[in-house]
């Protein structure tokens, strides 16, 4: 199926509600999840029973271990790897409104969410290294042509053809995980003053932010098509972008959580740790990785196409490419009667009872 035809069916779903979106992830998340964890399952005891291809090397603790990289530069950029797969884990989160039990179900489906992609993306990382070797990989390069391949000789048919759906079905999840959060967002901005209100509206039947959704749509098929027509090594350059501005916004989430605890931290241990001390850390660990990753990103050697772009590489022109739009799209949102959203005032808390957990999230207005 076009990517196309995938992204507006997705649309549709996303619009439609989140109780179909909900039920469609649900049957994705199994299937995709339970076909990757037997791959990687059977494909450990290949490994450790010697059935596995020539050059196959056993794991080790190693490999999970960031100290045991050796280049600086090459750890900073699987962090930022990392950070662009783990993408969308808060979903449940943006949410929260659309919820049922909204005082504990967004939260700890962002954490089972988190676990679940923890385990099966370091099972199956783990997995195929060591039954393919290095080498072997090597031949593939970017090709996702090798989970085909490793499929048919770990699983054989028809099992492997498992593996393959799973993937193909992941274009159709991470679709879905770039349009809910990205529209829940901007509706939460419109709401805010920081956005046209437009974008605020709820469906009276569909009850989603469907203005809201369809424009994210529009844009990330705008972006995507003309990318892939473009070259392959300009879309991964835009993967690269993206991940460092996934980076940035995440830092700054870490920080505003702290800040809008920062009353409730000291009333447990729970608080400061959870509200204070991780929110922090990642925060700070964010804007290290930003920084680093802007730094080697300005190596035109560092992208996948090698080309100069204003003179540094094309992931770091584009990301500051978007960093200047949003600049200017901030002063024009000010110069045209919307001061009062700019105005001085003091940082909002927490209301003490939603952080106690006692009140639910208000759903007014959904």
């Amino acid at each position: 199926m076009p990517r196309g035809t995938t992204r507006y069916n997705e649309l549709q779903v996303c619009i439609f509600g989140t109780d179909s979106s909900a039920r469609v992830q649900n049957i994705m998340i199994i299937g995709q999840v339970g076909a990757l964890i037997l791959f990687a399952a059977v494909a450990f005891v290949k490994i450790y029973s010697g059935d596995a291809l020539e050059g196959a090397v056993k794991p080790s603790l190693s490999w999970l271990s960031p100290f045991a990289v050796g280049d600086f530069s090459s750890l900073v950029s699987a962090l930022l790897i990392g950070v662009f797969i783990y993408w969308g884990w808060e979903s449940a989160v943006n949410l929260t409104e659309e919820t049922r039990d909204s005082r504990q179900s967004p939260g700890l489906a962002a954490i089972v969410s988190t676990l679940i992609l923890l385990v099966s993306y370091v099972a199956v990382t783990t997995a195929v290294v060591g039954y393919a070797g290095l080498e072997t990989l090597a031949e593939f390069d970017d090709d996702e042509g090798v989970f085909s391949f490793l499929a048919a000789d770990v699983l054989g048919s028809p099992l492997d053809k498992l593996v393959v759906l799973a993937i193909v079905t992941s274009a159709i999840a991470s679709t879905q995980t770039t349009i809910i959060p990205a529209s829940r967002t901007t509706m939460s901005m419109a709401r805010a003053g920081a956005f046209p209100a437009k974008f605020g509206k709820i469906h009276p039947r569909f009850q989603t932010p469907a203005f809201s959704t369809a424009v994210i749509a529009i844009a990330a098929i705008a972006w995507y098509v003309p990318s892939v027509f473009i070259s392959e090594n300009f879309l991964f350059d835009t993967l690269s972008a993206l991940s460092l501005m996934i980076a940035f916004y995440y830092a700054l989430s870490g920080f505003a959580c702290a800040i809008y605890h920062r009353r409730e931290l000291l009333k447990s241990v729970k608080n400061f740790v959870f509200m204070g001390v991780a929110p922090t850390v990642g925060g700070v660990i964010l804007t290290g990785l930003f920084f680093r990753s802007a730094f080697d990103l300005a190596d035109p050697d560092a992208s996948y196409g090698g080309g100069a772009v204003l003179g540094m590489g094309a992931p770091l022109a584009i990301s500051l490419g978007f960093f200047l739009l949003g600049s200017v799209l901030l002063v024009v949102w000010r110069l045209t009667g919307h001061e009062s959203y700019f105005s001085r005032k003091p940082f909002e808390a927490v209301d003490p009872e939603i952080a106690a957990g006692r009140m639910p999230v208000s759903e007014e207005g959904i």
